[in-house]
């Protein structure tokens, strides 16, 4: 069984439903540390001006907190916010209507953890992409050690045979551990085609909303990466 580990990301890019697409199971791995300024509270829409940061404000909480305990400050009225950037970037694209009101729908809901709030809207996501990937997360699965150790327990607590890895990690991962453990590693390749995008110019580096609401049912031909995934020389049959 192929398995992806990745902490989980507020309306993620497509390389991520890629990576999802691209495995048997995918964990949310959110019993680790919270790091401000990430991606699990923010990502970018594309609007006329450029691209422009939506973020969830989170509320203040020790330091060491791990993700799954953040909570979300509701305070702000956040989701009102964002809920006007998108459609002010958005409303003139091929298919807004189509998804506009559900996603409305999906960021007014009482979210308190962002932990919640990230995985409802990754599985709304995979929904409307046609990604039917089983989705769990790590917490309560009594995983140990740190690092690769702590993956490679994650693998074993599930029974994964292959990792799915990002490609940032094959500079400090221990391939030989992987070896020893029995268990297959890949590295996610991405590289992706241009699509027809609002504004001028293309950026690839934004919410995956962008692909929905611009190219509507074709979004996962444009979801996918033009190459394949790597396989470490050392560890190939």
């Amino acid at each position: 069984m192929r398995v992806g580990i990745i902490q989980s990301a507020y309306l993620p890019w497509r390389g991520y439903f890629d990576f999802i697409d691209d495995v048997d199971l995918f964990l949310l791995f959110d019993d680790v540390q919270y790091v401000k300024r990430s991606w699990r509270t923010r990502n970018k829409v594309k609007a006329r001006s450029g691209t422009q940061w939506i973020s969830v404000p989170v509320k203040k909480m020790p330091r060491g907190t791990l993700i799954c305990e953040m909570q979300i400050d509701n305070d702000e009225h956040w989701a009102e916010h964002h809920l006007n950037q998108i459609r002010d970037a958005y409303r003139n694209a091929p298919y807004f209507e189509t998804y506009y009101e559900d996603l409305q729908s999906q960021l007014s809901r009482d979210w308190t953890y962002l932990s919640e709030l990230n995985e409802g809207l990754i599985r709304w996501l995979m929904g409307h992409l046609g990604i039917t990937t089983e989705v769990r997360s790590t917490v309560g699965l009594g995983a140990t050690g740190r690092k690769g150790e702590r993956l490679l327990s994650v693998l074993e607590k599930v029974g994964g045979t292959t990792y799915l890895s990002g490609p940032a990690a094959q500079s400090y991962i221990d391939e030989k551990r992987f070896d020893e453990c029995g268990v297959n590693l890949e590295y996610k390749s991405y590289d992706y085609r241009e699509y027809p995008q609002m504004w001028q110019g293309f950026s690839g580096d934004v919410t995956v909303l962008d692909l929905l609401f611009n190219t509507g049912p074709d979004a996962l031909f444009y979801l996918k990466s033009a190459t394949k995934n790597i396989v470490p020389r050392g560890l190939r049959n």
